[in-house]
């Protein structure tokens, strides 16, 4: 992974406290203000996103395309996040 990539979990806050990558920003891909919290980002940095299963990583990778965003890897579920980031998986306290 590269310096300066953003990992996303988009699940919600309770699966993303029950355990998330090590540094991964919690915006649910479900919510309705999923656009605005994105706006926020620059379009073009590099995201990494992930998910439970890989469903809802490929819908967010395809809305942030769609939002104007120019690097997105979709990770997929959490397990495969973990190893291709190389991040470890944390708990909110």
């Amino acid at each position: 992974m590269a310096a300066g990539t953003v990992v996303i979990d988009v699940r919600t806050p309770g699966e993303y406290a029950a355990g998330h990558l090590e540094d991964a920003l919690n915006i649910d891909v479900q919510s309705s203000d999923f656009d605005s919290q994105v706006a926020a980002l620059p379009t073009d940095g590099d995201y990494v996103v992930y998910c439970r299963s890989g469903s809802r990583s490929a819908a967010a990778a395809a809305r942030l395309a769609d939002l104007g965003f120019t690097s997105v890897t979709d990770a997929g579920a959490m397990s495969a996040a973990t190893v291709s980031t190389g991040l470890p998986i944390v708990t909110t306290p």
